[in-house]
């Protein structure tokens, strides 16, 4: 019994260390506008599927669904959305659609916490916060959208704690490292929007 214990914590182990490297690279290529974040990202979600719903961050789990499917419809924007079918380009939202957005995070929020309090789920109100503001904030990469980084911080910062909580500290470690490519991410983008054609207005492609 002990044997095969030790046997699922080492191939947990590897298992993480490749997801975590994948989730790396995908960041990387995202601050660097990568076409190839998106194949990292498919790979690293993936894994992480299993890892979440073995920790019981089922809400985590779910998530990692969702970024599989956006890591195609990130690839695709990124190749052929926008205008003229040339790739999306790098933009801003308008405040109004910020205060939509934040809304409808904290609504969700309740209401899936409300439901996943009464599944054993661990931290069921962060857990849910956590995932639906990465839904938003996925969707905002796939689409350029300026803030985004703004939105992760918010988000990976939360997260650090639910992962220390469960005892995935390698993860917590990568979203500490998360919280530092953040900022390098926000002013590598916010230097390519300021350089960008003044076609690129605030809230459009």
């Amino acid at each position: 019994m002990i044997d095969n214990l030790l046997t699922t914590v080492a191939v947990l182990s590897v298992t993480e260390i490749l997801a975590v490297a994948l989730a790396v690279a995908y960041l990387v290529l995202v601050i660097r506008q990568n076409i190839l974040c998106w194949p990292a990202q498919l790979l690293s979600s993936c894994l992480y599927m299993g890892l979440f719903f073995t920790a019981r961050l089922y809400m985590e789990s779910v998530l990692q669904v969702f970024y599989a499917v956006m890591a195609i419809y990130g690839w695709y924007q990124w190749c052929y959305g926008g205008e003229k079918n040339s790739g999306v380009r790098i933009h801003m939202w308008s405040f109004g659609q910020h205060v939509i957005a934040l809304i409808g995070i904290l609504g969700v929020s309740m209401l899936l916490g409300w439901g996943m309090a009464h599944t054993g789920a661990a931290f069921p109100y962060a857990d849910s916060f956590t995932t639906v503001a990465a839904i938003l904030a996925t969707y905002m990469v796939a689409r350029k959208v300026l803030e985004n980084w703004i939105y992760w911080f918010v988000i990976d910062s939360i997260s650090i704690y639910l992962y220390v909580a469960r005892e995935l500290y390698l993860t917590a470690l990568l979203f500490f490292l998360y919280i530092i490519l953040i900022f390098i991410g926000f002013r590598s983008w916010w230097r390519d929007y300021q350089i960008a054609s003044p076609v690129v207005r605030r809230g459009h492609v």
